[in-house]
């Protein structure tokens, strides 16, 4: 009864740790990319604001998809920090030229 219990509990914490990456890892990579989307669109900037802000809903949506696609909830967090993280230094790259 408790290696039941116990596969129950690993089995609630992987579903718990997937809801977070997907609720907010996906907010924060939609939110890195709404920023160089923003940087690199084409025209005037409050269309490409208005652009970027209106795609990152599309993104977030399938973020959150990948999570619950993805094999485990390690290889899960570990594509959104990833990309997140590629993401906000090639925004960071293109804001401030690379000099600090």
């Amino acid at each position: 009864m408790s290696k039941a219990h116990s596969l129950s509990l690993s089995y609630r914490l992987a579903v718990a740790s997937r809801v977070v990456a997907a609720a907010i890892g996906g907010y924060a990579l939609a939110s890195a990319a709404t920023v160089l989307l923003a940087r690199v669109w084409p025209g005037p900037q409050a269309q490409a604001m208005l652009w970027a802000s209106m795609l990152s809903f599309a993104i977030y949506s399938l973020v959150v998809i990948w999570v619950f696609m993805a094999r485990s909830a390690t290889r899960a967090w570990i594509g959104v920090v990833s990309v997140t993280g590629v993401l906000a230094a090639l925004a960071w790259l293109l804001q401030s030229g690379g000099a600090a």
